[in-house]
C-alpha cells in the first residue's frame, strides 16, 4: 500500500509514540487533575510534559495557552464561538475550510457580519486585500496557513502584522501546515492558532489544540468538571483546565508529545522542504501527460499537496480505482472546502487530491505517476 491521503491524518505514526501511549494505557493512567494518588499524579505529569513539547514546536513560552482538543474543527470553533460578540465583523476568505466557514454562518443569526475575501484561481489571497476590508468594527481576521486543497500557502506574516498594527485579532488555522512549516506565534502576531495533532506532527486521531494569546478572553465552549472549583456552578475561566471540561483523552495526549518532540527534532522545516521535493517530483512527470488537469501554484509556493483531474475518469472514481487496482491511498472529492473549488474552477466536478508525508519517496511518486500514465493513456 501506499499512502497519499497525509492531509486527512498522517499514516505511518512513529513508533514511539505508539509505545508512550501504549506505556500509559497498561502501568499509570489515572484520570489528571482529578485525584492526589500516584498514577493520577504520573499521568497529570506525563500531559503537562506534553503540553510543553506541543508548545514549544510553535515557539510559545507559556505551556498553559495551549488548550487541547479532539481535532482542528473543535479548536476553530472554541476561537471563533469563545471570541465573538454581537455586532462583531470577520474576515475571511474563499479557501477556507468548512470548520471556519460553517460556524461563521451560523453566527450571522446572532448579529456577527463577515466579509469573504476571494482568493485567485491558484488560491492565493494578497495580504492587502485584507487592510483594504478592515472595518471599524472588525474584530477577527481568519484564515488558513495552507489550503487544504490546493496546498496555497497564505502570507501569514504580512496579514500578522496587519492585524497587529490595527488592533484585530488573528486566527491561524494550521490543519494543513503544523509540522511541515515553521510557525512561531510571536513573529506572526497570531492571537490563536488551531492546530491538528494527528495530520504533520505525526500524532494520534482525536487530538488536536488551540494556542490563545495571555491577553485574550476567551469564553469556554464548554462548562462541566474540571478539577478546580468544584463548589462553583460557575465554568472557571483558568488555563488551560477551564478550557478543557471533563476527562480528557491522556493517552492520546501523551502520544501526540512524544510525536511533537519527534518532529520538532527532524524540523518542521526541513520535513517541508522534503515535501516540496516529492511533489516536484510527482508535478514534473504529471505536467507532460495532456490527460491530467493540475491546479493551484508551483510546490515551492505550497504544502505538499497535489491536486489533479485525469480526464474520463470522476475523482472519486479515479480515487477507487487508485487504491482497488494500485493499492495508493488519495482522496477524491470536494474536501470539505466546496468555496475553495469554485475559486479554483472545480465547483463542479471535485478534484483528486494527492498529499504526501515525511514517511513517503521518491518511489512512491514514480508509482503513482506510472498509474495515472498507464489510466490516461488507455482512457474509458
Amino acid at each position: 500500500m501506499i499512502y497519499l491521503d497525509n492531509g486527512a491524518t498522517s499514516f505511518p505514526k512513529p513508533k514511539g509514540m505508539i509505545a508512550a501511549m501504549e506505556e500509559c494505557m497498561m502501568y499509570y493512567c489515572g484520570n489528571p487533575g482529578r485525584s492526589g494518588h500516584r498514577m493520577s499524579m504520573k499521568t497529570g505529569e506525563a500531559v503537562y510534559h506534553a503540553r510543553r513539547e506541543v508548545a514549544e514546536i510553535f515557539h510559545i513560552q507559556d505551556g498553559s495557552r495551549v488548550l487541547f482538543t479532539k481535532n482542528t474543527t473543535e479548536a476553530l470553533n472554541m476561537a471563533i464561538r469563545g471570541i465573538l460578540r454581537e455586532g462583531d465583523h470577520v474576515i475571511t476568505t474563499s479557501m477556507e475550510h468548512n470548520s471556519v466557514l460553517r460556524p461563521l454562518k451560523s453566527l450571522e443569526r446572532k448579529g456577527i457580519t463577515q466579509s469573504v475575501l476571494q482568493a485567485d484561481r491558484n488560491g492565493f489571497l494578497a495580504a492587502e486585500q485584507i487592510e483594504s476590508a478592515l472595518r471599524p468594527n472588525t474584530r477577527l481576521v481568519a484564515i488558513t496557513a495552507a489550503s487544504n486543497v490546493t496546498g496555497t500557502k497564505m502570507p501569514l506574516k504580512e496579514i500578522g502584522r496587519i492585524c497587529h498594527r490595527h488592533g484585530v485579532l488573528f486566527l491561524i488555522d494550521a490543519a494543513q501546515a503544523a509540522g511541515s512549516m515553521d510557525l512561531d506565534v510571536s513573529a506572526l502576531h497570531a492571537s490563536m492558532m488551531a492546530f491538528p495533532g494527528h495530520k504533520g506532527l505525526l500524532g494520534p486521531l482525536g487530538t488536536g489544540g488551540l494556542y490563545v494569546q495571555e491577553d485574550i478572553a476567551l469564553q469556554p465552549l464548554l462548562q462541566g468538571g474540571t478539577g478546580t472549583e468544584s463548589k462553583s456552578r460557575m465554568q472557571p475561566g483558568d488555563y488551560p483546565e477551564g478550557f478543557e471540561a471533563g476527562t480528557i483523552n491522556a493517552p492520546a495526549i501523551i502520544g501526540l508529545g512524544y510525536a511533537a518532540s519527534f518532529v520538532g527534532r527532524i524540523g518542521p522545516e526541513v520535513i517541508g522542504s522534503y515535501e516540496e521535493e516529492l511533489i516536484c517530483c510527482l508535478e514534473d512527470k504529471l505536467v507532460e501527460m495532456p490527460f491530467v488537469q493540475l491546479y493551484g501554484p508551483p510546490p515551492q509556493k505550497k504544502t505538499g499537496i497535489t491536486l489533479l483531474n485525469l480526464k474520463g475518469y470522476r475523482p472519486e472514481e479515479l480515487t477507487e480505482i487508485l487504491s482497488s487496482r494500485y493499492g495508493i491511498c488519495v482522496r477524491g472529492g470536494f474536501h470539505c472546502a466546496g468555496l475553495a473549488h469554485k475559486t479554483i474552477g472545480t465547483w463542479n466536478r471535485g478534484a483528486v487530491r494527492i498529499s504526501v508525508g515525511p514517511y513517503n519517496t521518491a518511489a512512491d511518486m514514480e508509482a503513482l505517476a506510472d498509474a495515472i500514465w498507464e489510466l490516461g493513456k488507455n482512457e474509458k
